[in-house]
């Protein structure tokens, strides 16, 4: 089963990070966005990825190129040109890197990958966000009901700390350092797709979690697999410093190959 991933979006809340590369390539421990993603999905079996390229799409294809070279030692004849690369490089991975377009949506950029997903069921997720989801379960949840699609939720852990107080008065009577959010689900991405979505996606502009999605929701097309474990997108600088944080302490949940 092939897994769509959405690379093309300009990051504009990351501009610090975003106006050189896209979003997907920014860094967390040394290694991009965009691998630890594949990581998740690798780590579960699902090897064939189909990454949607759009703003600056030709630094992921650079960094493919030359993934293997850079995780190898390497020896180089410079009187031949001959390269001879040793290490630990390799990667059990396909992937199909495709042109979506600089300005298409989200259902726009799934709606040009049409012809190479083959009428199969696919998974999808989106190029800046992390979980340690059991994509396996995940499945397993989607084949049980036959509906056109499975998006997974998730409750995110709040900004700021929470405070309950008693009463009126300013005698705290709980307090939580940003805990998960308990009010209210939202998407986390780890979509699973039959054929049937390209129905609802009409050209380019389609932004695939306004129309296709909404309308999916109203015909109870769309089912919810509650995550209720860890999970963090990067939107911005703030949500880059937590994942690098969480990666050099060893308390990387995303984490979940070997």
């Amino acid at each position: 089963m092939k897994v769509v991933i959405l690379a093309g979006g300009l990051g504009t809340r990351l501009s610090e990070e975003t106006s050189a590369r896209p979003k997907p390539i920014v860094e967390i421990g040394g290694r991009p966005m965009l691998w630890h993603i594949m990581n998740i999905y690798g780590a579960h079996g699902f090897n064939e990825f189909v990454v949607a390229l759009g703003y600056k799409g030709c630094v992921i294809k650079e960094y493919f190129l030359n993934y293997y070279h850079h995780q190898s030692d390497l020896t180089v004849d410079l009187g031949t040109g001959r390269v001879e690369a040793e290490g630990n490089g390799r990667k059990d991975w396909r992937v199909n890197l495709v042109d979506t377009g600089a300005d298409s949506m989200t259902g726009g950029r799934l709606r040009k990958l049409r012809e190479r997903l083959k009428g199969s069921t696919f998974m999808l997720t989106y190029g800046d966000g992390v979980a340690d989801i059991d994509i396996k379960r995940l499945l397993e949840f989607h084949g049980s009901h036959g509906r056109t699609a499975t998006v997974t939720v998730v409750r995110p852990s709040a900004r700021f700390g929470e405070v309950r107080l008693n009463g009126d008065c300013h005698e705290i009577m709980d307090f939580k350092e940003k805990p998960q959010t308990g009010a209210g689900w939202v998407n986390g991405g780890f979509f699973v797709f039959e054929p049937a979505i390209f129905d609802y996606i009409d050209g380019d502009d389609t932004v695939l979690e306004a129309g296709p999605l909404e309308t999916l929701a109203a015909k109870r097309e769309l089912m919810a697999f509650r995550h209720e474990g860890f999970w963090q997108c990067m939107d911005t600088m703030r949500d880059k410093q937590l994942l690098e944080r969480l990666w050099e302490s060893g308390n990387a949940r995303w984490k979940v190959w070997s």
